[in-house]
């Protein structure tokens, strides 16, 4: 055999061997979302205004160590006084919104959050800092709605559990946040806006699913209701979709939580 051929010969094995690894460390760290539902993420929470803040950091950790190919974008809009300048969040003219694609096991979903301050009030004009904090943000509801910690969207203490002896809570879905329009622009069928509206919509009745309380779907519909709001105002047909599942739902519930006579 030639010198070049064993060359060649050797490099097929190491690409073969490269190539194995490869495959043993995915499967090895394969993980689903249904894994992530389970993690327990209370240790790395913080409480501020009644509210419960996962961190960032701890949470894309974890996402990369289920899935190594996980990554996320930051959506870039226009500067509306400067054309050719881009900004990481959205003017809606007076309010703000931020938006970030998180892709994990090969599905991408798209998270919007308002910028807001420590009341929770929108900020007319806010600095870098307020900018980044709200795009981590929502990084973290992003990864959330790929299942990591996603139960504390819904007010519950623990995450889910394959046990079944002891009902546990049941997560529910992370806040989707609608994106606003300014009442003057003209939105037609297929555009962003109403395409997002929609998006909103069908997210709300898809995860009312996990929803096993009242007080669960009560507290699902609270944190959400400004956007519901904006919904029934600007898409009053998709609203009464939304209302008319949670009603549905509600009686459903309030029947199974009656105790037996």
């Amino acid at each position: 055999m030639s010198r070049k051929e064993k060359a060649s010969t050797s490099d097929a094995q190491e690409i073969s061997v490269e190539s194995a690894s490869g495959v043993n460390n995915i499967k090895e760290n394969s993980m689903s979302p249904h894994d992530l539902l389970k993690i327990n993420v209370n240790d790395h929470t913080e409480k501020k205004n009644n509210l419960t803040y996962l961190s960032w950091a701890w949470a894309w950790a974890e996402a990369l160590k289920a899935d190594p190919q996980a990554n996320y974008e930051v959506l870039m809009f226009s500067d509306p006084d400067h054309q050719t300048n881009m900004l990481p969040f959205q003017d809606l003219g007076g309010s703000h919104m931020v938006w970030v694609k998180v892709t994990m096991f090969g599905k991408t979903i798209t998270q919007q959050l308002p910028i807001l301050d420590y009341r929770n009030k929108c900020i007319p004009q806010p600095n870098a800092f307020e900018v980044n904090t709200s795009i981590m943000r929502c990084l973290t509801k992003g990864i959330a709605m790929h299942g990591l910690g996603l139960y504390i969207y819904a007010g519950e203490d623990l995450p889910e559990s394959d046990e079944k002896e002891a009902p546990t809570p049941v997560a529910t879905a992370p806040k989707p946040i609608v994106k606003a329009v300014s009442k003057s622009v003209q939105t037609k069928e297929w555009d962003d806006s109403d395409a997002s509206r929609k998006l909103f919509a069908d997210g709300m009745i898809e995860y009312t699913n996990h929803c096993t309380t009242v007080a669960g779907l009560n507290s699902y519909w609270k944190s959400n209701e400004l956007q519901l709001d904006s919904l029934k105002e600007t898409h009053p047909l998709l609203y009464k979709g939304v209302l008319d599942c949670f009603k549905e739902l509600k009686i459903k519930l309030n029947q199974t939580e009656k105790p037996n006579e």
